[in-house]
């Protein structure tokens, strides 16, 4: 397929719900283009792209549409490339499956982020080095202009600097882990016996906890201190260790993809 005539995929680079979409891209072995607009800007980008129907990314302009939200677009992926499956064939497992990625996608997503990007805040040297790495051209090539950037953004759009959101949300990811274990029991599949969107719902959103070499984190940055401290005594749990191994079976690359672009 030319260049001109692959999906699309708007989104940030380091975002979770980026990453659901990407992840749910190679799993179908969609090629496609990527762009990350500068966070921020990003959602005057995605109002365009929707019309005014999200602000936020990622978006997916594929088959003469654009689809905001990553359930809509994991939704879309699976109608339009139907093999490999993410949604179970059984119906009342195919409930399930997406029972658990609206929760998921409900009540762990957005406290995560703002547990991470609150920590980051806190912790100026280690937000200043993720720039290097994470910013999108042309912040990239200024970490400190982009650190205090993504400093006042994330200040704003997420309230990173609440101290009492920030309890609150490292309450919601701890009730969000509780509820994986307890989902998962003893099995090796939240819903059935294959990997399904529930799975990679779970696994993509808990990424900024787990930290995978396989996620979009750079592999050599080290989380902010407040949040190392959060994760750590999480590491032997069941659910973190299941995250991780999600990763590393699951999280295979697509085909070539068109590279990045801002």
């Amino acid at each position: 397929m030319s260049g001109d005539m692959l999906p699309t995929l708007w989104q940030i680079d380091v975002s979770h719900f980026s990453e659901k979409a990407r992840w749910a891209l190679a799993w179908k072995g969609v090629e496609h283009k990527r762009h990350s607009p500068v966070p921020g800007a990003h959602m005057v980008v995605a109002a365009w792209l929707t019309r005014g129907r999200q602000v936020t990314l990622p978006v997916l302009e594929i088959d003469g549409r654009r689809i905001g939200d990553s359930t809509a677009i994991v939704a879309a992926l699976e109608q339009l490339y139907p093999e490999p499956p993410l949604y179970p064939d059984d119906p009342a497992e195919r409930r399930r499956a997406l029972e658990l990625e609206d929760f998921f996608d409900e009540q762990l997503g957005p406290y995560v982020r703002q547990l991470a990007w609150h920590e980051f805040g806190n912790d100026r040297e280690r937000f200043h080095e993720l720039m290097k790495h994470a910013a999108p051209p042309p912040l990239s090539r200024m970490p400190g202009a982009a650190a205090a950037y993504a400093r006042l953004y994330t200040t704003l759009r997420f309230r990173a600097g609440d101290k009492g959101r920030a309890e609150q949300s490292r309450i919601k990811v701890l009730a969000a882990l509780d509820r994986l274990e307890a989902e998962l029991g003893d099995r090796e599949y939240l819903v059935g016996e294959r990997f399904s969107i529930a799975d990679l719902t779970a696994a993509s959103l808990f990424y900024p906890l787990v930290q995978p070499p396989e996620g979009p984190m750079p592999p050599d940055q080290p989380a902010a201190e407040g949040f190392e401290r959060f994760r750590e005594p999480l590491r032997p749990r069941r659910g973190f260790q299941w995250v991780a191994e999600m990763f590393h079976r699951h999280r295979k690359p697509a085909r070539p993809v068109v590279p990045v672009t801002a």
